[in-house]
């Protein structure tokens, strides 16, 4: 058995912005760490088969979450220190309110969507 250790916050400091780095598999997904400035929104993204954990390292995010079954979107800040589960099947994006540094864990599958609702394309 060979344990890893990982220390996110140095990994995104070594790392370009954007640069999403996978630190490991988890499941049929895995973890990853990245960094970015103040902007948004990002586009849409959606895991059919799991939740995901946002963990804020630095910085603050606005997460917006729309629910599966319409209606309008539910918006959560989550600030440095805070993680924020997104339920699965559920389509989100990010605004970055300031250089932001976060953690996620994504055990499943990803799409992605530019459309201004996403709920209808799947």
């Amino acid at each position: 058995m060979k344990v890893q250790l990982f220390n996110p916050s140095d990994i995104a400091d070594k790392s370009s912005e954007m640069d999403f780095r996978d630190l490991a598999s988890f499941d049929e997904g895995g973890g990853g760490v990245f960094w970015s400035s103040k902007g948004g929104p990002s586009p849409w993204e959606m895991h059919p088969d799991c939740d995901e954990l946002l963990h804020v390292i630095e910085g603050e995010i606005d997460v917006e979450i729309l629910p599966t079954e319409g209606g309008e979107g539910t918006m959560a800040t989550v600030k440095a220190g805070w993680f924020l589960v997104v339920p699965r099947g559920c389509w989100h994006r990010q605004y970055i309110r300031s250089r932001s540094k976060e953690f996620y864990l994504t055990p499943g599958q990803t799409l992605h969507s530019n459309s201004p609702d996403p709920r209808g394309d799947t």
